[in-house]
């Protein structure tokens, strides 16, 4: 039996924070689009993943109608510390950029905010249909899924590092450049005994720890770890002592408390050569990988879709032919420079933040130069400001825009 065929203006493939934002402005602006996810709606509600939303990030969902509840439950964060040879220096990003601070707001929470937002205005999300494939042999894309087919005049792959659509790019876009670091990052999520007051970047002989807020009662932390470390080798109590140790807890301090969640990460960078073939475009993870440094990866993937909704906008407005080239060879362009910067500002700070092997003499060496560094971030001048602005996310949305260097 043949599936059956519906039209829609846009295909949106993967139903995380890039997807569902795109899809809500669009659809609010009288554009056709539906959703395909492979996961269940319970899965998607729950994942916990990121949970620093830049000030950009939140102007924009704001000015679309996206941030009630994130603006009346989610807390403002507007400064960071590092922990160094038992000082702590505090960087007030939020005053070095003139007020660009984060949102704190966990992403299943924005997520469940924008899958209802979507369907209270009249659109639906198709939970646990898997894309099989991304037909481009006619002169529109076919989104083919067990049990139905969506032809599509634009395919957008908000899939994640796996896309089904990036897979359907013709060899001569498919090209990525990929970086795999020297170390990876233990994630734990655990209960704590008093709110994280704000984000914590502990440099350590024996290693970088990071502690950084989620909810009143939880914290997301993070221990480096060698390469292709086990997992099974780090029990709770070997986790709570390495992140007293290297977080350099003192007395008044949040204490971690009973953990909730213990995962791996395998630190990588990507970024693809192309986020556009045809009327095949790709945003968020599709498009890029970021590691965590810097909370950079669900703001970025929001600030593509932000472009791409514009980009898809003026498509729609204008009606084909050279104008809508333009456009997504625009969209193309600057992704690619975004990612990029993006990019360098997390490599640089995962370079402060871990010490290159050696002997205890190079640790010591490494870690006053490191000190001096971040001294450097809290001052006012060009370095800090030029951090915060990058780190808190200021400015706007808007297409040709991307964050300071």
């Amino acid at each position: 039996m043949t599936a059956p065929r519906r039209r829609v203006q846009v295909a949106v493939v993967g139903a995380g924070p890039a997807g569902l934002v795109l899809a809500n402005v669009l659809h609010r602006a009288g554009v056709s689009v539906e959703i395909r996810e492979r996961s269940s709606r319970s899965e998607v509600e729950q994942q916990a993943r990121a949970g620093l939303i830049e000030h950009r990030v939140v102007e924009y969902l704001r000015e679309h109608g996206l941030a009630d509840r994130l603006l009346a439950e989610g807390g403002r964060h507007e400064w960071c510390e590092f922990a160094c040879l038992g000082e702590r220096i505090r960087i007030p990003y939020g005053d070095l950029s003139g007020g660009a601070g984060h949102w704190v707001y966990p992403q299943q929470f924005l997520v469940r905010d924008l899958i209802a937002s979507f369907e209270q205005s009249g659109g639906a999300v198709r939970f646990d249909c898997p894309v099989l494939e991304v037909d481009t042999s006619g002169p529109r894309p076919l989104v083919r899924c067990p049990d139905d087919v969506l032809e599509a005049e634009y395919v957008v792959g908000c899939d994640g590092p796996r896309s089904t659509v990036a897979r359907a790019f013709p060899a001569d876009a498919a090209g990525a450049v990929e970086r795999r670091y020297p170390y990876d990052w233990l994630t734990v999520l655990a209960e704590v005994d008093r709110s994280v007051d704000g984000i914590r970047y502990a440099l350590h002989e024996a290693g970088f720890a990071g502690m950084m807020p989620r909810t009143p009662r939880l914290a997301r932390f993070y221990l480096q770890v060698p390469p292709e470390a086990d997992l099974a080798d780090w029990t709770e109590a070997r986790i709570r002592e390495q992140l007293s140790l290297r977080l350099q807890l003192a007395a008044g301090d949040p204490e971690p408390g009973a953990v909730t969640e213990v995962g791996m990460l395998r630190l990588r960078g990507r970024v693809r050569e192309h986020v556009r073939a045809g009327r095949l475009l790709l945003a968020g993870d599709a498009a890029h990988v970021l590691t965590p440094s810097g909370a950079k990866g669900l703001n970025l993937a929001v600030a593509d879709v932000a472009d791409l909704a514009d980009t898809l906008l003026r498509c729609h407005r204008e009606g084909g032919g050279e104008g809508d080239e333009e456009a997504l060879a625009g969209y193309d362009r600057r992704r690619h420079q975004a990612a990029w910067r993006t990019q360098e500002f997390s490599d640089r700070l995962l370079d402060l933040l871990h010490l290159p092997p050696g002997d205890a003499a190079e640790s010591a060496f490494g870690l006053r130069l490191r000190r001096e560094r971040v001294a450097l971030l809290a001052a006012p001048g060009p370095e800090g400001e030029a951090f915060a602005r990058t780190y808190g996310g200021a400015g706007h949305l808007r297409p040709g825009q991307v964050p300071a260097p």
